[in-house]
C-alpha cells in the first residue's frame, strides 16, 4: 500500500473538516494542494464549485472568514509570508467576531528554502501569529501524511468549536520529495 502525498493529505484535511468553501492565493509552492481540491470537487483549471482563486490574503480572510455569517465554514490555502497581508483583517475581523475558518499555509524560509529574501517575514511568523493571539499548529516531515490528514480536519474543527480562525502551518520540505 503506497502512503498518500503529503499534498494529497492536506486537500483531504480541508474537505474533513467540512470546508463548503475554499479560497486560495495562486503559488507554484501550494500547487499541488489546490489540484487535489480542485480534482476531488470537479473542477479544472484551478477552480471548481467550492474552490476559488483569490488576488489578494486579506481578500481570502474577508470572503472566507465571513462564511459562518451565513451558516458557512470556509477554508483558506496559501503561504506564510502572506499573513504579512493578513494580519489587521485576520485581528480585526474573524477573531474580533467570533467567526472560524481554517487556513493552511505552507511555511517557507526553511531548510531547502531558495529564496534568501523570504527568512525576514517567514522565520518569525509562527511567533507572530501567537503573539497576536491565534491557535497555530505546525507540520513538517516528522509526521507521517496521515497525521497531516488528521490534523487538518481537527484544526478545522477546533476552529468551529472556538469560534476562532485556526492556522495549520505545513513544510512541504524533504515529504515527497521536493519542496512543495
Amino acid at each position: 500500500m503506497t502512503a498518500k502525498s503529503y499534498t494529497q493529505a492536506v486537500a483531504d484535511g480541508i474537505w474533513g473538516a467540512g470546508a463548503d468553501l475554499i479560497g486560495y492565493i495562486p503559488s507554484v509552492t501550494i500547487a499541488p494542494v489546490i489540484d487535489h481540491l480542485v480534482t476531488a470537487d470537479g473542477g479544472r483549471a484551478g477552480s471548481s464549485e467550492r474552490v476559488k482563486p483569490l488576488s489578494r490574503e486579506e481578500e481570502a480572510i474577508g470572503v472566507l472568514g465571513a462564511l459562518p455569517l451565513a451558516g458557512k465554514f470556509g477554508a483558506v490555502v496559501m503561504q506564510d509570508n502572506g499573513f504579512g497581508n493578513s494580519l489587521t483583517a485576520l485581528t480585526t475581523c474573524s477573531m474580533s467576531y467570533h467567526l472560524p475558518l481554517l487556513i493552511f499555509a505552507n511555511t517557507r524560509g526553511g531548510p531547502g528554502e531558495y529564496n534568501s529574501m523570504i527568512h525576514s517575514i517567514s522565520q518569525p511568523m509562527p511567533t507572530v501569529l501567537r503573539t497576536v493571539g491565534l491557535q497555530v499548529l505546525e507540520l513538517d516531515r516528522r509526521s507521517s501524511s496521515e497525521d497531516w490528514e488528521q490534523t487538518v480536519a481537527e484544526a478545522g474543527v477546533h476552529a468551529r468549536m472556538t469560534y476562532r480562525p485556526v492556522v495549520v502551518l505545513g513544510s512541504f520540505w524533504n515529504t515527497d520529495g521536493k519542496v512543495a
